[in-house]
This record gives C-alpha cells, structure tokens and sequence, in this order.
C-alpha cells in the first residue's frame, strides 16, 4: 500500500485546476516523458490521457483512464502500464484551513503488478509517490501566487 500526502499552500480550486489539465501531468508525475494526447473533457469519467514512460533506457507507451472523478475533491484514475498490468491511483483534495492537503493513494489493481505485490514494490511506489506530490505542490504554487 503506497499513500503519501502533501500541503498544498494553495486552495482546492488551484489544485483541481492542475489536476484537470492533462497535459500538465509530465510535468509532475514521476517518470512520465511525454503527453501524446488527452481525452476531450478530461477529467470526466471515461477520458484519459495516453502518454510515454521511462527510466533511463527503458520507454512505456502508458494510459491512464478516470474511473471516478468527484469534482474538486477526487480523481480515481486507472493507469495501464501493458503487459506490466494496471493500477488504482485515487487523488484526494482535502481543504486545510487556506490550504489543500492532497492525499496519493496507489495500489496495483491487475496484471503481474497484482499478483506480484508486495512490500519491495510498495517501497517503490512510496519512493516515486513522495516527489510526484511534492512536484504537483511546487507547480499548484508556481501556476496560482498568492
């Protein structure tokens, strides 16, 4: 089980705003190379965003689906890394006083990540998911000054 958390020293509003912009997401979440497209209408139920992967000289041709979207306080977002199978990433916005608590919950959901979880891949999503949070704050900030 992979959670972390971040303050946000922004509104909700401006943490939704970047989180409904899908061509914002290389700019935040780890790994991620390239936006090829996103969904007409992202975050809606349904859209996704179809990007590149990579680490050093390994590439991943990825989609990332919404599955479930409260609008300003939820993202549940299916990511399908092929053959590598899929996981459950669930985006809570949290108001905190001024700020925002943004809270990143991962779990594999299908696929060889699945059934081969475990505390060694939990330790990896929680060392991807620690500075995805912290670079999703620092771009909330940049893009909404107080």
């Amino acid at each position: 089980m992979a959670v972390v958390n971040v303050l946000v020293r922004r509104p909700p509003e401006a943490v939704w705003e970047v989180l409904s912009d899908g061509s914002a997401y290389a700019e935040w979440v780890v790994g991620t190379q390239e936006i090829r497209s996103v969904g007409q209408g992202f975050p809606e139920v349904g859209t996704a965003i179809d990007y590149t992967v990579g680490f050093g000289p390994f590439h991943l041709r990825g989609r990332t689906t919404v599955r479930h979207m409260e609008p300003g306080r939820q993202l549940g977002l299916e990511a399908d890394a092929g053959a590598l199978g899929t996981a459950r990433i669930v985006i809570d916005v949290l108001d905190w006083g001024e700020d925002t608590v943004v809270v990143l919950d991962e779990h594999p959901l299908r696929g060889p990540g699945y059934r081969l979880h475990n505390t060694f891949s939990d330790a990896f999503l929680l060392l991807r998911g620690h500075p995805m949070v912290r670079n999703l704050a620092r771009l909330v900030e940049r893009r909404h000054p107080r």
